[in-house]
This record gives structure tokens, sequence and C-alpha cells, in this order.
């Protein structure tokens, strides 16, 4: 029989589990058990009586959020070994039976777990009406890009590019290098020169339409949602001296449905990990707005995280409190729906390692700068972007995401599609 607090909480999770925690648990008396060289969970006894309340991945992230549950020792570590037990059936997970329940009950009630359900930590999104409209979207976008500028330049580093870097030097390049190096790919894929226009929808803090126009010379326009990052875009080109030659629209991208001023009126259209916010059923039609900004001819670049999984969202938690209606999908999936939109596909490149290094890069500079963090968006705040980024980390390292660069084209009306026969223009690297 478990004599002490640890060990109590160790066998009802064990026996809700079906299977021994692969981490060592420290309860709030201080009492501790399981292997010594696991990963230890710290428990409070709120933090029990919210698992009790919400037993799932949420109720454990909500407890990291408000400190009522902590991992002494390497966080990411205690999410592989939960992951690994998951994915490798040491947890079974079933449901328990009629009979267990008074047991289960006797043993909370011994362990304190009873009692009213603790308080949500206050920051997750709350959306109305339906999903994708165009106010629900606006209001999805404002709660994950408007949380602070402040904050994103602290940890995004000089380009503020918030997507996927390019390692080219591997793993240990620094953070900006990485990010210039994804920057000058995506340019060099377009066909970016002197004079050529490029669409970017999806524009975020103005990496891509700053670098396109500073190293390219190139003629762009980017399209943005969010009023923040509107803002700071506008300012930035304008301190850059590049306001002749990029524009800053706050807009819906379906905004440039019919618009004559933009039907068929540019050489390239990026979009860079912004397609997981359009949704699954509005898809076809961004796809088809891709293929009508675009002459015949231009080039299409679509930077998009996948999922494999009949899951298309992020997960409870960062559908809760970091990208509320995220949808992501197969790439092949996509794929396929841009080719309906009468883009012809030329290249799929995967960059999933390159996503674990590049979360791994931003949870560094998290931690270096843990205190600037928590002036900026508190203690909770920070505490949602550490786990954010390091459950983000593993799940591209583990394959449970990917993502993609898909480079397309509008054929000219002969059928030819003006793109070079290999790689060689933009696998300079």
């Amino acid at each position: 029989m478990p004599d002490t607090t640890a060990e109590r909480i160790a066998a009802v999770a064990a026996s809700v589990l079906g299977g021994p925690l692969p981490v060592r648990i420290r309860a709030w008396d201080g009492s501790e058990t399981g292997p010594s060289s696991a990963p230890t969970l710290v428990v409070t006894r709120r933090g029990l009586r919210r698992l009790v309340w919400s037993p799932g991945e949420l109720g454990l992230a909500e407890g990291y959020i408000t400190g009522d549950l902590d991992v002494d020792g390497d966080l990411a570590a205690g999410l592989t070994a939960m992951w690994s037990a998951t994915r490798g059936g040491t947890l079974r997970r079933p449901r328990p039976g009629v009979g267990d329940y008074p047991r289960l009950a006797l043993a909370a009630v011994r362990l304190g777990a009873i009692g009213p359900r603790p308080p949500r930590p206050g920051a997750e999104a709350h959306l109305e009406g339906d999903k994708h409209t165009r106010e629900r979207d606006r209001a999805a976008i404002a709660h994950h890009y408007d949380l602070s500028n402040e904050f994103y330049d602290l940890l995004l580093g000089s380009t503020m590019a918030y997507s996927c870097a390019y390692f080219t030097a591997g793993p240990d390049q620094p953070l900006d290098d990485a990010q210039r190096a994804k920057l000058d790919l995506i340019c060099r894929k377009l066909g970016l020169g002197p004079g050529r226009r490029l669409l970017d929808i999806g524009c975020g803090w103005g990496s891509l339409v700053h670098h396109a126009a500073a190293h390219y010379d190139a003629e762009v326009v980017g399209v943005t949602l969010s009023g923040a990052q509107h803002d700071y875009v506008t300012k930035r080109v304008a301190d850059a001296g590049l306001a002749d030659r990029v524009t800053v629209r706050l807009a819906d991208y379906r905004e440039l449905i019919g618009s004559p001023t933009d039907k068929g009126a540019f050489d390239a259209v990026s979009t860079v990990e912004m397609g997981e916010h359009v949704g699954d059923a509005e898809y076809p039609v961004f796809a088809r707005i891709l293929h009508d900004v675009l002459r015949p001819g231009g080039r299409a670049l679509v930077q998009q995280m996948s999922r494999a999984t009949t899951h298309a969202g992020g997960g409870p938690f960062i559908e809760t409190y970091i990208a509320p209606d995220m949808h992501m999908k197969p790439v092949g999936t996509t794929v396929s729906m841009l080719a309906t939109a009468g883009l012809e596909i030329r290249d799929v490149h995967a960059l999933r390692e390159h996503y674990g290094w590049t979360a791994q890069a931003w949870l560094r500079i998290l931690e270096d700068r843990w205190d600037d963090v928590v002036a900026t968006i508190g203690e909770q705040g920070a505490r949602i972007w550490r786990l954010y980024l390091v459950g983000g980390g593993l799940a591209f390292a583990q394959n449970r995401m990917g993502v993609d660069q898909i480079l397309a084209v509008r054929p000219a009306d002969d059928g030819t599609a003006g793109l070079p026969f290999t790689r060689r223009e933009w696998d300079r690297d």
C-alpha cells in the first residue's frame, strides 16, 4: 500500500492512465516517488485538484501556466517522456470502470483533491460567432499577433520573422542569419529583382516585405489583418527609407477578390505561415486568390505547416491560449487545393527539422530575456510561451508536425511556366 502523499498520487495516476507515469513525482509535502533519473513533476494540492477537474492536456497546461504544476529539470525531457509513453502504448489511458470510482474518489478525498474548480489562468481566447467569418478571424489574429509588439521584438531577433528559419549552416547557426537565409531563399524562388511586384499576404512584422525591397529592389504590397502589425510595418519601412517601394494594407485576404487593382497585377505572391489561419472550407477561395493576383507566368510561394493526423488544430492548449481556430492539413491536401485553383506545382521543399531548430532558438532567447518577457506580458504569459515553444519544438522534431515551402506558377496561356528547369537558381547556399 502506498504510504506517502507522492506514492498515493502516483497510484491514482497509474490506475487512471493504465500504467506508471514516466516521471518522478514530488508532492506538496516534499515526499517523492518514481525513477530518480526522470524529470520531476512538482504537484501542489491545487494542481492535483485542477487535474481532477480537467484530467487531459488542457488541465496539465493550465496547471503549469498557473504554477500549480511544475517540472524540476528539463521541461522538454518531461514532455518527451510523457509523449513517448503515450505513443508507445505504455500508458493505455483506459476509462476507469464503474467499480473504480469509489476507490478513486476515496483516494482523492484523502489527498485533498476534492474541492471547487481552480480558476483558469484568464489568458484564453474568447471568440464568438462561426469559425472563419471575417469578424472572428480578426479576433483570432488579434489574440495571437496583437499580444505586444514589444514582446515579439524581444523574442524574434532583428529580422522580426515569426516563421520557420532556414539553417544553411546547421542547427547552431545564429537565428538572425538563418532567418535571412530563409528570406533570401523565398526571394530567389520567386525570381524577385528590380521592378518585380510582390504581394505578401499575411506580412507579419514586415520581414519579407522589407527584405525584398531592400535587397532585391522589388515593389512590394504587404497585407495584414493585425492592426498592431500594420502600424509596426508602416513605421519600419518608413524608417528604412523604403516607403516608395512598400505599401502596407490593413485588410482581410478576401478583400482581394475581384479587385481590379490586384487581379493579374503581380509577378509574385507569397504567404508565409498564414494559410494555417484560413480554415479548410475557406482554403479553395484562398488558393484561387493566389492564382488570380498573378500575371501569367507569375510565381506563388506558400510556406505552411502541415499535420497528417485527423486533428487539424494545434491541440487544446495551443487552440485555447495561442492560436485559436488554427487549421493544418496534410501537405498533399494543400498541394491539391493549389493545383485545383489553376496553379502548377513546381517544387515542394520540406523544412520540418528547421522548425524544431527555430523553436529552440526562440526558447533560448525567451530564457535569456526571461525577466524582460515577464515585465512585458506577465509571469503567466511567459509560462504560456515557454510551454508553447518547448511543445512546438518537440512536435516538429518528433514528426508530429511538418512545414513545407510550396513553389507554384500561374502558367501562361500557351502552357509555359517560365521557371528554370533545375533548382540552381535558388539553391546557392
